[in-house]
């Protein structure tokens, strides 16, 4: 509902990204009175493991549930190198959602932030260098608003150290580097199909990784920790048996209920086919924001690396400028425009975070820069030229 004192959001977050076929879709799945996890997530998850270049993929409830799943899936790996113990110590970027920490936490890992960088957003790479010790024994990697990070860069502070890497790719579904898709660089990597990201199945959201064993142990976390939707022959329990009675209730894990819906499956095979023209577009808007706005003399923009897929566009007020943050919202706001923080500013400033086992890697400069002076407003699949153009009177 618009205030009095607000104009009409012309220019909003997300919007929406189906049509008949989804809407066909779902009553297919009504029809068959099939709700609950089945083919259609199954298909899902191999065309989505398809469109990524892995091996597998794992469709859970919401992206929140893929970090989650995830990070629980290190816990339980046979893999030495893989394999993480409460106390271990993980690297995290001070920029990130919510529950990009909160299965850290929740697993007794050590969070360690390091500042972004202000121009890319994501990590501060001399920073993130310094951060990593004898201690590191995973690093988290947040793309941001669909900017996927250095990963050269990253493998090469990485080098030969045994060191997880992950990926929280919820916000930069379809961007690659060295063409290679964002979310693939890790040993596994999440993404969020809700509604204001690239794809929408609802609630939704999905592992990838190419590990056999992960992708086993995420089958069983994401559904009670039951041997039931695992193979007879598995890398979880070794054997099951053949006859499935006896497979009903066996329990081998600690696992939850992460299960999506037969509706968001199938919703998911029609957007998974509407996904790189997504993508396309969603450049297109990114390329001529970048020909309008890179020397924009009062706001910054988010600078590319790899080929982003533009989740949003963040709107940074340049240092030494004297405009404040809340000026810019009310600019904005009178042309139309909706718009929020950059994700959730400097996460360490919450104060959630005082249930953390944490510590701060030196300063969080520019993390508090864009907290203070940063936000972001939405890019769509379809062409904004009017809604650049207005921000260049901004």
């Amino acid at each position: 509902m618009q205030t009095s004192n607000q104009s009409p959001i012309k220019y909003p977050l997300a919007t929406a990204t189906w049509d008949d076929a989804e809407y066909a879709a779902m009553q297919s799945v009504i029809a068959s009175g099939m709700f609950t996890m089945g083919q259609q997530v199954a298909t899902f998850e191999k065309r989505f493991a398809e469109y990524t270049q892995s091996q597998y993929c794992v469709m859970v409830n919401s992206g929140s549930s893929a970090n989650l799943l995830m990070v629980g899936a290190l816990f339980y790996s046979k893999n030495p190198n893989l394999k993480l113990e409460r106390g271990d110590e993980v690297i995290v970027p001070a920029v990130s959602w919510s529950t990009t920490y909160y299965p850290l936490y929740q697993y007794g890992l050590k969070l360690k932030f390091v500042d972004i960088d202000l121009q890319t957003l994501n990590y501060d790479l001399v920073q993130l260098e310094t951060a990593i010790t004898e201690k590191t024994r995973a690093i988290m990697a947040v793309n941001l608003l669909g900017n996927p990070n250095d990963f050269a860069q990253i493998q090469a502070l990485i080098g030969t150290r045994n060191i997880v890497l992950l990926e929280d790719n919820c916000e930069s579904m379809g961007a690659t580097f060295s063409g290679k898709q964002a979310g693939t660089f890790g040993v596994m990597g999440s993404f969020s199909a809700f509604f204001s990201h690239h794809i929408s199945t609802m609630e939704g959201g999905m592992v990838v990784t190419d590990d056999e064993e992960l992708y086993q142990i995420m089958l069983c976390l994401r559904a009670h920790g039951w041997t039931r939707n695992l193979p007879q022959h598995n890398l979880v329990c070794g054997e099951k048996s053949a006859d499935p009675f006896e497979e009903s209730f066996r329990f081998v894990l600690p696992g939850y209920n992460l299960r999506p819906l037969e509706l968001s499956g199938a919703i998911g095979i029609e957007q998974v086919k509407k996904l790189p023209e997504i993508i396309r577009a969603r450049r297109e808007n990114g390329l001529y924001l970048q020909e309008k706005m890179e020397h924009h003399p009062t706001l910054s923009i988010q600078k590319e690396i790899g080929e982003s897929s533009w989740f949003g566009f963040s709107l940074v007020i340049r240092p030494g400028v004297s405009m404040t943050r809340k000026e810019l919202v009310m600019r904005l706001r009178e042309r139309g425009f909706e718009c929020r923080p950059i994700v959730a500013g400097n996460f360490a400033k919450n104060e959630v975070v005082k249930y953390f086992d944490s510590e701060i890697q030196g300063e969080l400069v520019n993390a508090d820069y864009i907290d203070k002076h940063g936000l972001f407003i939405g890019n769509h699949h379809y062409p904004i030229q009017d809604a650049i153009q207005q921000l260049q009177e901004i």
